[in-house]
């Protein structure tokens, strides 16, 4: 069974998470794989607008294999050398092509979301959870340190002082306390999760594709980038943005008061 379940809806791609039976554990070995498969594939087709992440069964996704962790079994065999490269090809694969994914990522948090299943939900661009969810990076309460870059993620998320707090502790938060502390947009009932997570999607479906992809890069870019950097950048961009068919198509909607109707040219 693939780790991953792709469907199209649309203009929508929702990948679910498919190992319900260990809370949705990641990662195995071809794990890296699986997501650098379908971030790929989604980049690659100028008719996918959104993606939604979510999983199957009841959570999200729990996070490292405690037995093989103990056991010292895949990812964790052998030297520290052969796990180091193990995270590079298998954890920082998974992290990086979720973040490098172009089009708006939502992630539908309907369970626990914990260690790298929290990071992972961290790297969409809009959070939503169910009143069921929880979150915690309980790393150092394994003697471990956060190994997908949640410790670069997680401050920029809730800041630092909730970041630390998180992380120090070990302790986790429920769906109320990560809206409250900006982890997520907002809160809904189990039932309702998916539903409101394709029609947020189908209005984020609806705006201009490469318009879509232009503003997710330049938001993710700023990040990090001075303002004089983003401003260059910005200009670099907003000039192929102007000779778009997609930009002309919205201005006249506009004046006369209509839905666009955009193609991707």
């Amino acid at each position: 069974m693939s780790l991953i379940e792709i469907e199209r809806r649309g203009r929508i791609a929702v990948l679910t998470l498919n190992r319900p039976d260990r809370l949705n554990a990641l990662p195995d070995l071809d794990d890296g794989e699986a997501f650098a498969g379908a971030c790929d594939a989604i980049n690659s087709d100028p008719q996918i607008s959104v993606a939604i992440l979510t999983g199957a069964g009841r959570a999200f996704s729990a996070g490292g294999d405690l037995k093989a962790m103990v056991g010292r079994s895949a990812l964790f065999e052998g030297s520290g050398a052969a796990i180091r490269e193990r995270y590079r090809r298998v954890v920082h694969r998974i992290v990086r092509s979720l973040y490098g994914l172009e089009v708006p990522l939502i992630a539908a948090v309907n369970g626990p979301a914990m260690g790298l299943g929290c990071d992972i939900a961290g790297l969409a661009d809009i959070r939503l959870a169910s009143s069921e969810a929880i979150f915690g990076v309980p790393f150092i309460k394994l003697g471990l340190i956060p190994g997908d870059g949640g410790a670069w993620l997680l401050p920029r998320n809730v800041g630092y002082a909730r970041a630390a707090e998180m992380l120090f502790t070990g302790n986790s938060i429920d769906a109320e306390t990560a809206l409250a502390w900006g982890l997520v947009n907002r809160v809904v009932a189990p039932g309702v999760l998916m539903d409101e997570a394709v029609k947020l999607a189908e209005e984020i479906a609806g705006q201009p594709p490469q318009a879509l992809r232009m503003g997710k890069a330049l938001l993710r870019q700023g990040r990090d980038a001075s303002f004089d950097q983003l401003l260059e950048m910005s200009a670099a961009v907003q000039a192929l943005a102007h000779l778009t068919n997609d930009h002309l198509e919205g201005v006249q909607a506009v004046i006369e008061k209509r839905p666009g109707a955009f193609n991707g040219n």
